[in-house]
């Protein structure tokens, strides 16, 4: 069932179908779903109505080191890295198949544990995950060696082999897109994998790793476990039998994994530890009103939950008052929290209750130290017990204020006024992050010398949060190391090894 055929779906329909929905919470290991080692469970909550969908095995450390050991396991077998590179890809390509078949029980997964409006599910994660997962199913038999220039007396050359098992942590914003940006170009490059999902949202990584199977993936090659962060994602970051870590998720936690590779075999690490996004929209830019609405949607969408949601809005002087004033008046109404399940709500609930108090507390920080509130950033009153919070805006916003500097990940965006592009790129360089930014300009070399300027891995002008496959997404600073998306991402799941032929 694909996309297309469920958009003309309802909302009670939608609920009758989430309403039937069974939870699959087994570890999924060596190609079959296994019980977890201990009895422990943890609750998996439907953040737009506060109450338990079902409960998952709390993952230990025993059961990280199963996992690990089977993937270790298919990984010497070679029956995954030696796979004929065709052959490779025609199963990740049937898996590709089976996600996009399986669209209303990806969609509904998400939607349930993460408060997800579901159109957003059938328009941007399942079609975009689909998509990653083509797209290196196709890369795999692109990767090349080389041949180098050496002296007539030896022959040298150097092939890309994968590392071998590769951990990964996945965050709960885009749960299924998130594990398709890891897995896929783990799975195309040879390697064996261990999926350690968000607790918040660990029911589509179970399904993933079942259609993986279906597919004909062998068994051990893409392996799920479940479990809390300080367990089972310590445990993977630990395990000396991983040959690397990749990771999505807060800059604390990054820190983290960088220690447990330190602490264990050295094992390399790939990490995207969220930004604190500038655009800065110049006086010469072309259409206010298109800038104002993709300022509009880079803060609101995904309920603010993204690493490179544009949050700090950088005006000039010059044109500040009408911008905020176009943005109250087109921004108060765009984004209306309201039931996921609905096919005409694009804003969900946030994640957890706790993430809804930690964002209710920026507002109140951001008050208390001056910035002007110009709206919402408080509770919806008739949404029931669901974590949800209006969307917000701030001016009269100081770059040294904690909405500015810190990652909110909700709703709530912030107006700092600028005077010219040298005092936008000091003040968008600012900051701990670097992981994306925009310019909005008419002047091209403004633009080009923006583009040389700004700290931040990906720069968008006259625009924003567009892009493809091609396109490496990650960040400078803090904001991580390594990329995802494109076939550089690929490659770092390689390693080189180098061969010298003395000829005599």
């Amino acid at each position: 069932m694909t996309t297309d055929s469920l958009a003309s779906r309802d909302a009670r329909t939608w609920a009758k179908r989430a309403s039937a929905l069974k939870f699959e919470t087994r570890h999924f290991i060596d190609g079959a779903f296994q019980d977890s080692a201990r009895a422990s469970r943890f609750p998996v909550i439907n953040p737009a109505t506060g109450e338990v969908l079902t409960e998952v095995p709390a993952g230990s450390a025993r059961d990280i080191d199963r996992a690990v050991k089977s993937a270790r396991k298919a990984f010497n077998s070679r029956v995954w890295s030696r796979m004929a590179p065709r052959d490779r890809a025609a199963i990740i390509s049937r898996f590709a198949d089976l996600i996009e078949a399986n669209a209303e029980s990806f969609a509904l997964l998400d939607t349930l544990c993460m408060g997800k409006p579901i159109s957003d599910m059938l328009n941007i994660d399942i079609p975009q995950a689909v998509m990653t997962f083509r797209y290196f199913a196709e890369a795999i038999d692109k990767i090349e060696g080389a041949v180098t220039a050496t002296d007539t007396a030896a022959f040298h050359y150097i092939l890309r082999e994968p590392l071998g098992v590769v951990g990964c942590v996945v965050p709960w914003n885009y749960p299924l897109l998130m594990s398709s940006w890891k897995v896929a170009p783990a799975l195309a490059a040879g390697n064996t994998v261990v999926l350690k999902p968000a607790e918040q949202s660990p029911l589509s990584g179970l399904l993933m790793a079942q259609l993986f199977a279906e597919a004909g993936g062998p068994p051990g090659v893409f392996n799920v476990v479940n479990g809390l962060g300080e367990t089972a994602g310590r445990a993977l970051g630990l395990h000396p039998d991983v040959n690397k870590i990749a990771f999505t998720g807060s800059t604390e936690v990054g820190k983290m994994m960088l220690v447990y590779a330190g602490q264990s075999n050295m094992k390399r690490v790939s990490l995207e530890c969220g930004g604190k996004t500038p655009q800065i929209f110049l006086a010469d830019l072309e259409d206010l009103d298109t800038a104002v609405t993709y300022a509009i949607n880079g803060i609101f969408g995904n309920m603010g939950e993204v690493c490179n949601a544009g949050s700090r809005l950088l005006v000039d002087k010059k044109l500040h008052d009408d911008f905020v004033h176009r943005f109250i008046e087109k921004g108060r109404q765009a984004y209306r929290p309201g039931n996921p399940l609905d096919p005409g709500t694009n804003m969900g609930p946030l994640v957890t209750a706790q993430q809804q108090k930690r964002v209710l507390g920026y507002v109140k920080k951001g008050q208390a130290e001056g910035a002007r509130l110009e709206f919402g950033g408080d509770v919806p009153g008739n949404l029931g017990k669901g974590s949800f919070v209006n969307p917000a805006l701030f001016s009269r916003v100081k770059n040294s204020m904690t909405i500015a500097q810190e990652e909110i990940f909700g709703p709530v965006a912030s107006v700092i006024p600028v005077n010219g592009i040298d005092d936008a790129i000091r003040i968008a360089n600012d900051s701990i992050y670097g992981l994306a930014a925009a310019v909005w300009t008419r002047d091209l070399a403004t633009a080009h010398r923006a583009v040389r300027d700004l700290e931040a891995g990906v720069i968008w002008v006259n625009c924003f949060d567009h892009g493809d496959m091609t396109q490496p997404f990650g960040g400078y600073k803090q904001s991580g190391q390594g990329r995802d998306k494109c076939f550089e991402s690929l490659l770092g799941y390689t390693q080189t090894k180098s061969a010298w032929i003395h000829l005599g």
